[in-house]
């Protein structure tokens, strides 16, 4: 007669356990995820967008401004360990020379005295020759001395370079550490700026251009110049033409519109705004100091109302923005990423300050 009873269950092994633990994790995994798929973030208008990239892109020109600053005490850490590094080579070249000096010296002392003074004038065929040699073994023996000084004083300046340079190279790293933070933060700010304008369609992008004079190629030189918000346009001033220092720079920058803004570039084929600046005053033969925050001390000060061309103009409360002022409330400058060398209002951004270099 066949058993009715219900077959015995063999308890789940610890394998097993895992397993359906790991597949119910997965499980609730993707139930979140569909979850957060339908509370996704609503899409943001073109003004909305607009004003996320034009704060993201002002934060990440104020880190390329750190940039540039972090970057040119890097370069200069770097030129001063390579000068020591030079030095010491030169000193350790000194020193070897004169350690080889003192080790022939000692060499022939020790062949010729193998015998005392004495027995040598006995044995020797001219007792003459043999006491004007003692007497030139005596002057060699005040040499060996200052040879031996000389190798002591060399080796110490070795150490003392060779722990200087130790200093620099340490220096050098934390210069280069700053230096890829800030570009780092650069970076990062640009990649968001470009997840928000690729959010947006066609059409809304086309719509965000239009509201952005920075965007895109350059406006042509000639003409009305794009309109600041509540400002009338005006034509665009040409160089002066009296071949000043400020007028030559102004030519240098009005040749540069059109070229890309690169941040960290000083030219010739790209810029980002303080290069731009730097360049255009170098083809004058004026040297200004690399960043926004450092240039703005760089001459002397002038009032908004007093503004000639050539002048630097400054935006941001924080310095992080410079153009060349041209004459007729504009500039000559190089916006952000993204964009090129152009002509705009010096009223289209927050005013800091101008600066007249001399």
């Amino acid at each position: 007669m066949a058993s009715h009873r219900k077959p015995r269950q063999r308890p789940l092994s610890g394998g097993t356990v895992r397993k359906a633990a790991t597949l119910a994790l997965a499980g609730a995994a993707t139930a979140t995820a569909f979850e957060g798929s339908s509370a996704a973030e609503p899409r943001l208008t073109p003004d909305q967008v607009k004003e996320r990239v034009d704060r993201l892109y002002e934060e990440a020109e104020a880190a390329s401004e750190q940039y540039n600053g972090a970057k040119e005490k890097a370069d200069r850490a770097q030129r001063s360990l390579d000068e020591l590094r030079d030095r010491t080579a030169r000193t350790t070249d000194r020193l070897n020379t004169a350690r080889n000096a003192l080790g022939s010296l000692a060499s022939s002392q020790y062949r010729s005295g193998a015998l005392g003074p004495a027995m040598q004038l006995v044995l020797s065929d001219d007792p003459q020759e043999y006491l004007d040699r003692a007497a030139l073994l005596d002057r060699a023996g005040d040499r060996s001395a200052a040879d031996l000084a000389t190798v002591r004083s060399r080796l110490d300046e070795v150490g003392r370079l060779r722990a200087e340079a130790a200093g620099r190279l340490a220096d050098l790293r934390a210069q280069q550490a700053e230096l890829a933070r800030h570009k780092r933060t650069v970076e990062g700010k640009l990649e968001d700026a470009r997840r928000l304008l690729n959010r947006l369609t066609a059409e809304e992008r086309a719509r965000y251009e239009a509201m952005d004079p920075d965007s895109g190629p350059a406006p042509a030189p000639r003409g009305p110049a794009p309109a600041a918000r509540n400002r009338t346009p005006s034509a665009h001033p040409a160089p002066p033409a009296d071949g000043s220092r400020a007028a030559r720079a102004v030519s240098f920058a009005h040749g540069a519109i059109g070229k890309p803004y690169v941040w960290g570039s000083t030219g010739p084929g790209s810029f980002d705004c303080s290069g731009l600046t730097q360049a255009a005053w170098r083809s004058a033969g004026v040297s200004l100091p690399r960043t926004t925050y450092t240039q703005i001390n760089a001459g002397r000060r002038v009032a908004r109302s007093q503004l000639a061309p050539g002048d630097l103009v400054f935006f941001y409360s924080g310095i992080t923005h410079v153009g060349l002022y041209i004459g007729n409330g504009q500039m000559i400058h190089a916006p952000r990423t993204g964009s090129t060398v152009r002509i705009a209002p010096i009223d289209s951004m927050p005013w800091a300050g101008a600066t007249r270099p001399s």
